[in-house]
């Protein structure tokens, strides 16, 4: 972030280097904080921040399963992030909203109280350097992802991203670009910090909810545009294997957008390019984000 960006805090929007939390935040050192990932596009009618509300609500949820009080209604907090976008005249950009324990609290208990809010805006074109076009090369990781007989899956909380963290640090270390991580039964869940589909005789395939994944946006968004392209779209359990022989395997996120897989585990898939389903999904998820589609403006939340 740019020294002079402007954040919401708490209320308030302020100079980024004019905020400050205390060392001893309960959220900095146990990791109890919980997040969003949103991104604005450049549309004809200015910018627009893709599926706000559904964003909003699935941070409060985060929330709400850690017993944390946001003392903001989800308005509040819409009007915050077009606010943000607004401030720091941004036409595309990604939005990191984060409610996080403000205190100087030692020991793992909370209260659920001494809770504020940060919501940030920053630039962020490509999350795979650029790579993103040609397609990235995968590695199922050694890690499993993390089960919600361990933690909960559904929330988006900072702490599970050390599964994510270490699990990507192993793949890049080793040449690729992205981890895909196991659920605990053994079959595919996500990547670090996206969702995986595969496309087999012209079906279009996602890890089912079991499966310990998020439940991402972006992966509803996909599964809606496959439907309305007539595309037949199944949620169930994948094997590893299964990626191996797919027609097409693709990741989704909010950072990640549509990222084709051309290679898992060393092993191409087909020809190693780019697939038919992936590019028809792709293209109109980026016509639906930019405001080319009329029949989902809906989805955006154009900043005024």
């Amino acid at each position: 972030m740019k020294k002079d960006s402007v954040v919401w805090f708490d209320g308030e929007l302020k100079e980024n280097d004019k905020v400050y939390v205390h060392l001893l935040n309960h959220s900095i050192n146990y990791g109890s904080a919980v997040f969003e990932g949103i991104r604005a596009y450049e549309t004809a009618r200015g910018p627009a921040v893709f599926r706000l509300a559904e964003h909003v609500e699935r941070f409060f949820n985060s929330a709400k399963i850690y017993s944390m009080e946001i003392n903001f209604s989800k308005s509040d907090i819409e009007r915050a992030i077009l606010s943000v976008v607004k401030a720091n005249g941004l036409s595309s950009c990604y939005v990191r909203p984060l409610c996080f324990y403000n205190d100087e609290h030692v020991g793992v208990n909370t209260t659920g109280k001494n809770v504020s809010v940060f919501i940030a805006a920053v630039p962020l074109p490509s999350y795979f350097d650029g790579k993103k076009s040609d397609g990235i090369k995968c590695k199922i990781s050694s890690w499993h992802r993390i089960s919600s007989d361990i933690l909960p899956v559904q929330a988006k909380a900072s702490g599970n991203y050390l599964n994510s963290i270490i699990a990507s640090n192993e793949a890049r270390s080793q040449g690729f670009d992205e981890a895909i991580l196991l659920s605990s039964s053994g079959c595919i869940a996500e990547g670090s910090g996206e969702n995986v589909f595969l496309v087999k005789n012209g079906v279009l395939e996602t890890p089912d909810e079991g499966s310990d994944i998020l439940l991402g946006i972006t992966r509803d968004t996909v599964m809606k545009i496959g439907e309305y392209k007539g595309i037949k779209v199944i949620d169930r359990k994948i094997h590893r294997e299964e990626l191996y022989t797919a027609d097409e395997v693709f990741l989704s996120g909010t950072a990640a957008e549509i990222t084709p897989v051309t290679a898992v585990d060393g092993i191409d898939i087909k020809d190693g390019k780019e697939g038919p389903v992936t590019k028809r999904i792709k293209e109109e998820y980026f016509d639906i984000v930019k405001g080319k589609d009329k029949r989902f403006l809906d989805w955006l939340s154009f900043v005024k």
